[in-house]
């Protein structure tokens, strides 16, 4: 199910300046959560598993069924919508997944997603939205009234763009020393550019629900884009700061202006 990564030089490159002891490993299959039998495979590979759970509290009653999994005691890995790499900490050392997708993706991106996952297990990050979020995501799904996939989708997002804040100053200071991943991480921000202006607009005309331009303008933050209010208030330095409560003070006044 798993195997040993062939890094690309750029990637191996900073792999052994950041994080030589993370493992990097192949799926043979693509996922949205790896169910436990698999997940537990990890431990021939890894010095330890710390599967993690957290309460039944934290979440509504609405809640998707694969995030109320994984919250639960069972040991699992990934979430729907993480993308072609997942990274985790509930291995020791901590480990980089790929799944069997990134084979059709461009070789520059994809060297890029993997750089970014050591980047942010260097950074210590949470996993996912759930643990950023805690006792503050049944107060998101209040704030936003619009449902669990919605809630989950925004949540999502929301985390994004507060890791982002977190990473890309990191990513900008690669000119020069890491210039292929650098070049990648602009590419990326140089294809959002253009898509986000009108988003206030679109989602006041239902052209665009709020989910997927909060999703789009989040992308963003993580490439220090211009993005247009009410989004440009989770480009600060408050919300790097404070993270999950201001990102719910944020919902809650986002929505009454909408609801105006």
């Amino acid at each position: 199910m798993f195997s040993q990564r062939t890094l690309s030089s750029p990637v191996q490159r900073l792999h052994c300046e950041i994080t030589p002891d993370v493992l990097v490993l192949d799926v043979e299959r693509d996922f949205e959560t790896l169910p436990p039998a698999v997940a537990e495979e990890l431990g021939l590979l890894v010095d330890a598993l710390d599967p993690a759970s957290y309460p039944e509290s934290w979440l509504p009653e609405n809640a998707p069924a694969q995030l109320t999994a994984y919250a639960g005691s069972q040991f699992t890995i990934g979430l729907p919508g993480d993308g072609t790499v997942v990274r985790t900490h509930q291995t020791e050392p901590a480990t980089v997944l790929v799944k069997a997708r990134a084979e059709t993706t461009p070789e520059p991106f994809r060297s890029f997603l993997l750089a970014e996952a050591l980047v942010e297990i260097d950074e210590s990050l949470p996993e996912s939205f759930l643990p950023f979020f805690g006792e503050q995501y049944a107060a998101l799904d209040d704030a936003l009234g619009l449902g669990g996939p919605a809630t989950y989708q925004v949540a999502r997002a929301l985390f994004d763009a507060w890791v982002g804040l977190h990473t890309r100053e990191r990513f900008r200071a690669w000119a020069g020393e890491h210039e292929e991943l650098h070049a990648a991480w602009e590419d990326a921000g140089d294809r959002l550019v253009g898509r986000v202006d009108g988003l206030p607009g679109e989602v006041a005309r239902g052209e665009t629900e709020f989910p997927a331009a909060t999703e789009l303008a989040c992308s963003a933050v993580k490439h220090g884009l211009d993005i247009p209010a009410p989004f440009a208030a989770l480009d600060t330095l408050a919300y790097r700061d404070h993270g999950s409560a201001y990102a719910v003070q944020w919902a809650e006044k986002t929505m009454a202006a909408l609801a105006e």
